[in-house]
């Protein structure tokens, strides 16, 4: 079951293409990363002009 979200879909419509895009695309990336924390997977993350791995244990889920 899918949480609520801040804003209501009424709400929600009435934004700008970008907005929504932005929006969408942050609730991607949190749904990954707690997809990614959850099976115990690493990712891997750009860090001071090199790939690092960081382990599932370190893996913080923003909150959208």
């Amino acid at each position: 079951m899918k949480k609520q979200t801040r804003k209501s879909r009424e709400d929600v419509r009435d934004l700008p293409l970008k907005v929504k895009a932005e929006m969408a695309l942050k609730e991607a990336v949190a749904e990954a990363l707690a997809e990614h924390k959850r099976r115990g997977n690493p990712i891997a993350v750009w860090r001071n002009g090199k790939a690092v791995w960081i382990p599932p244990e370190e893996i913080v889920v923003p909150v959208v």
